[in-house]
């Protein structure tokens, strides 16, 4: 019993002491609310994160996923389920600092050891000047992932005019 508590530790401390050396590539939490209580374990809840896109300055994203307790969720091995919600919004003047093609990766997030992966791309309608997110789960459930859209209007802020996220895109 001993050895597996041991191996149990062991673990946990290399997932966390993992997560740590990534800690600049991660998003900002900005609250967590309990959904279910566990006894002697951490509750399954739901988390709600903050982060800017890196290629288009003056955009973020929030977005909500649910996070597992229990003992899994405390060992850091629970599979999470794919529901996400996403919302992005324009939070100051727009500046796209480089090409971007549609549909590329803005954002990626481990949501289980080894299987499943959250990611947030990023493409352009062209015809509206309008950003289009993206967030779905790359393990198939049910025959189709879960996914979620937010779009952002590119709009004059202050007497800045918006860019056109036409002519960033790759050929």
């Amino acid at each position: 019993m001993r050895f597996l508590t041991a191996i149990a530790v062991a673990l946990v401390l290399c997932v966390q002491g993992a997560g740590a050396s990534f800690a600049a590539d991660e998003p900002d939490l900005i609250f967590k609310k309990s959904t279910v209580w566990k006894f002697l374990t951490p509750d399954h809840k739901l988390a709600t994160y903050a982060i800017d896109d890196p290629v288009v300055e003056g955009v973020s994203c929030h977005f909500t996923v649910p996070e597992k307790g229990g003992v899994s969720g405390w060992l850091g091995v629970a599979e999470e389920v794919s529901d996400v919600s996403l919302a992005c919004r324009q939070v100051g003047p727009v500046t796209i600092k480089e090409k971007f093609e549609q549909g590329e990766e803005m954002f990626r997030q481990r949501r289980s050891f080894v299987f499943k992966k959250m990611r947030i791309v990023r493409g352009c309608d062209i015809k509206r000047n309008v950003l289009v997110y993206l967030v779905y789960s790359d393990k198939l459930i049910e025959g189709s992932p879960k996914n979620s859209t937010s779009t952002v209007p590119l709009m004059p802020w202050g007497d800045q005019v918006p860019p056109k996220c036409g002519d960033f895109l790759t050929d």
